[in-house]
């Protein structure tokens, strides 16, 4: 038999044995720690153990989490043939340029989600049904970033280029850039909450996260796609964004439900002016990225009618908030846009599968 099987059979020699420890000078057991209440839970800054799941302070929190995970999905599951073809042959160049560029900027879009929930917000909630929840939303992002990333190789585009668009094109940049200015010192893990005016900062950001980045720019930055998909075009990436719009309500209402228990809970009381700075700067950046998406509408979308329905959406999420409309009298420019956050479509049962989550088909989102 050869060396190799010889050394292999050998037992190793023994390492010496360590010394017994010692009984005579034996440490006593720490002392019992008090019983968790759920009163002690704060969203921030609160006394209970992170570790201790229940009892519940936060029962709405796991039952985000439980909603979450009966909508389980991948990109995989949705082909892309068709789509392969229509870009190729039926998209005009405008339509191209509109459609490229959705997916340009929600490539970068979902990363940044993913770091800011997983850096900025859920490191410094100190409920763990809130934070396990929080947890689905990260991947639920990352697995958003899966899916643009499918789309975009299905379709043969130019990776580095797409991906390099978000800070060559202003426009687009524009967008990140405000994300990045409005999060980056709330992400920091020395960020002291116990400090009020830090505080204000923190659910202010958390404001503009959940309500302004995730609950209109999301919410509206997938119509142009769905516009198409209306005229029977770019169907399979419709349907991909269809499931991410789904998850992506869940996590704008999980996001303002818990800005609106923060602000109880601490009895904040947000400078009005500090909210009509976040709207106008909201609404500049989503303007200039809508004329350079749009400079030629197509079918069906004009850039006008994407401002129109951005204001009309940021009424909804005030409304939410229990804050003032900042554009009232906004008219709902897309009525069909809702339908597509519930995927409640008639399909040729013999051209694709029903599109519905494994088990939430009934639930409501709004």
């Amino acid at each position: 038999m050869s060396a190799f099987f010889d050394d292999w059979d050998t037992p190793a020699p023994r390492a010496p044995a360590a010394p017994a420890p010692s009984t005579t000078a034996s440490s006593p057991p720490p002392p019992a720690m008090a019983a968790v209440r759920a009163a002690d839970k704060r969203i921030v800054s609160g006394q209970g153990d992170i570790n201790q799941l229940a009892p519940f302070k936060y029962p709405w929190a796991w039952e985000f989490f439980l909603n979450a995970n009966k909508n389980h999905w991948t990109p995989l599951e949705i082909s892309m043939a068709q789509d392969v073809h229509d870009y190729h042959h039926k998209l005009t160049p405008t339509e191209r340029h509109v459609f490229e560029n959705v997916l340009s900027y929600l490539t970068t879009s979902d990363i940044l989600a993913m770091r800011n929930i997983g850096l900025a917000v859920m490191e410094k909630m100190t409920a763990p049904e809130l934070q396990i929840y929080q947890a689905r939303q990260v991947y639920e992002e990352a697995l958003h970033t899966w899916t643009y990333q499918h789309c975009i190789e299905s379709l043969g585009l130019d990776q580095q280029e797409i991906y390099n668009r978000y800070r060559v094109v202003p426009e687009i940049h524009g967008k990140i850039a405000l994300a990045n200015r409005r999060l980056e010192r709330v992400m920091r893990a020395d960020f002291d909450l116990a400090d009020r005016d830090n505080l204000h900062e923190f659910a202010l950001s958390y404001l503009f996260f959940a309500a302004i980045f995730e609950g209109c720019w999301f919410y509206n930055g997938f119509s142009p796609i769905f516009a198409l998909q209306r005229r029977g075009l770019m169907k399979g990436t419709a349907e991909q964004l269809q499931y991410i719009m789904r998850d992506e309500v869940l996590h704008c209402a999980f996001g303002i439900r818990t800005v609106r228990t923060l602000i109880a809970e601490e009895n904040l009381q947000l400078d009005p002016a500090a909210i009509a700075e976040l709207w106008a700067e909201a609404e500049a950046a989503e303007a200039a990225y809508a004329g350079y998406l749009l400079r030629e509408p197509i079918l069906g979308y004009s850039a006008a009618q994407h401002m129109g329905q951005f204001r009309f959406i940021a009424n909804r999420r005030a409304r939410q908030l229990g804050l003032a409309e900042p554009y009232p009298g906004a008219d709902n420019m897309l009525p069909w846009l809702d339908e597509q956050a519930n995927l409640r479509k008639e399909k040729n049962f013999f051209e694709t599968r029903v599109t519905e989550y494994q088990t939430g088909g009934a639930l409501s989102w709004e």
